[in-house]
């Protein structure tokens, strides 16, 4: 299980959020975005959870070529 929280290059979809999340916690980036999907349809901010993590998580290679 990778400890850094990033989106990565490979295998996105639309920003990479959901591969990240997947390689962060050790599982299918397709489990990952069959959950989010579903819960979109529950009331909440999914989306708006999903913007943040866009902004706040780093690239993968921005965060290569910093440390």
């Amino acid at each position: 299980m990778s400890r850094k929280l990033v989106r990565p290059r490979q295998g996105r979809m639309l920003a990479g959020v959901c591969a990240g999340l997947a390689q962060r916690f050790g599982t299918s980036a397709g489990m990952i975005r069959l959950l989010f999907l579903l819960s979109l349809l529950l009331p909440g901010t999914q989306v708006i959870v999903y913007l943040v993590l866009w902004i706040l998580m780093p690239n993968e290679d921005r965060y290569a070529t910093r440390y």
